[in-house]
């Protein structure tokens, strides 16, 4: 089984060398409620559903509904 969290913090710092997701500051997947959360600076969250996702399929997921 694939460690997702490993695959976002790998993730998090490409996105915040972006100038979209500059503010981006932590990505924190949830295995029980398969879900990654988003936090930003601000403080703000948004939650992103990754059930039954594969890593790529999670990435692909979670770029989507941030952007």
């Amino acid at each position: 089984m694939e460690d997702k969290q490993k695959n976002l913090n790998l993730l998090l710092p490409a996105l915040q060398a972006t100038d979209d997701l500059k503010n981006l500051k932590t990505l924190e997947y949830d295995p029980d409620l398969e879900i990654v959360i988003a936090v930003f600076a601000d403080g703000s969250r948004k939650g992103i559903n990754a059930a039954r996702d594969s890593g790529l399929s999670m990435i692909r997921n979670l770029l989507r509904q941030l952007m």
